[in-house]
């Protein structure tokens, strides 16, 4: 009996044995490494390839038999690398640095891929991955859409700029001409010199719209806005527009006081609206009214002014607010517009977190409309108080 016991005890002490030996104990180890793991955190591969993958530009790695060993989620994003392999254009650079071991550019344009998924224009540069004997090159790329965008306009900006500072100045040198060759005629003296000055003002006016234009054009939303009763902007727009109606024969027509107002920047608020109600002048018959109206809708501010003049057809309406678009140029040189007033008012409004809009139809006449957040006064519980609208009236001409 005793032997059975000893030989069982040995039996059992052997399983147990095994089952430490092969399996708790490993396990054991194994948790002490996850442990141990968990303790040093991240490898510095894993954090390298993480920053690798959220790059805000395209990576990808590539060797002389055009497989792309690497390359992170970017590279995919701006369809430089497909399949595994990096585009043709992409490639040509690439293997130019191949061959002579100097940095290669590319550039793509904006395409559409499957699925109408837009994929933007992109510029890049290849370049030997040092440290490793010539074997792979590096892509670097990234997406340059908007870099194109400010470009194409700044080349326009200067092209136009040019263009339209040619026709004053041009035409004051003819006219300085003309009046020293009438220097013994006084009146021709008096009719060039006055030629000469409303080019000369006519000139001094772009310069400023311009320099007004490109500030408004790089500035942010107003940083520290004040608070601007809309009821002094409107009084003093007309104020500052009386004469040009007058001169016109336009009658400046507006509604009562309406007590709302806008958080911004009350002489750029003036000006905007400034430069609709001349706009509205130059562009109405004579001996018909221009009006402005004030109203309210939900939390918005619309800033309506409104003429019976020749109206804009349909192909130009989204033109107006363009740098020197001019619907009738002979009718802006006659009245010395510069083609810069609408564009000022868009970006005002732009500024102001607000929109300029437009109505018009032709022979009718037209109808913008600036819209801006409204600065609502809370009640005395803390409660903004509903809004309503205020001498409403329809966006056109009635």
């Amino acid at each position: 009996m005793q032997v059975s016991m000893g030989i069982a005890i040995a039996i059992v002490a052997g399983i147990l044995g095994f089952v430490v030996g092969g399996f708790v104990v490993p396990w054991i180890r194994a948790r002490a490494d996850r442990r141990r793991a968990e303790q040093a955190g991240p490898s510095r591969f894993d954090v390298l390839s993480a920053v690798y993958q959220q790059a805000p530009y395209a990576l990808a790695v590539v060797d002389r038999h055009q497989d792309v060993v690497l390359f992170n989620r970017r590279a995919r994003e701006l369809a430089i690398v497909e399949d595994r392999r990096l585009i043709e254009t992409v490639w040509a650079a690439a293997h130019a640095t191949f061959v002579d071991a100097q940095p290669s550019v590319f550039d793509l344009p904006a395409k559409m891929a499957a699925g109408r998924r837009r994929i933007p224009s992109v510029s890049g540069r290849a370049e030997i991955l040092d440290g490793h004997g010539e074997q792979f090159v590096v892509v670097f790329a990234d997406d340059d859409s908007e870099h194109r965008r400010m470009e194409a306009a700044r080349r326009d900006f200067v092209a136009n700029v040019s263009h339209e500072l040619k026709t004053p100045v041009g035409a004051m040198a003819v006219l300085a001409e003309a009046l020293l060759e009438s220097k013994d005629d006084p009146d021709s003296v008096e009719y060039f010199g006055g030629r000469v000055v409303g080019e000369a003002q006519r000139l001094g006016k772009m310069v400023t719209e311009l320099i007004e234009l490109s500030r408004l054009q790089g500035a942010e939303r107003i940083r520290d806005p004040e608070t601007v009763d809309v009821d002094e902007v409107v009084d003093e727009a007309l104020r500052r527009a009386a004469h040009a109606a007058e001169a016109a024969g336009i009658e400046l027509v507006t509604d009562p006081p309406s007590g709302l107002e806008i958080k911004g920047d009350w002489t750029l608020l003036v000006t905007a609206l400034a430069n609709l109600i001349f706009n509205a002048i130059n562009y109405s018959h004579e001996r018909t009214p221009v009006s402005i109206t004030r109203a309210i809708s939900g939390d918005t501010v619309l800033l309506r002014v409104t003429d019976r003049g020749i109206g804009i057809a349909p192909e130009h309406q989204t033109r107006v607010f363009e740098r020197f678009f001019r619907v009738d140029k002979a009718r802006s040189r006659a009245t010395g517009g510069t083609g810069l007033g609408l564009a000022i008012v868009k970006h005002v409004a732009q500024n102001h977190n607000g929109v300029v809009t437009l109505w018009s139809r032709p022979g009718t006449g037209s109808t913008f409309t600036l819209e801006l957040p409204a600065h609502l006064e809370p009640d005395a519980g803390g409660n903004t108080p509903a809004t309503e609208h205020v001498n409403q009236g329809e966006d056109q001409v009635p």
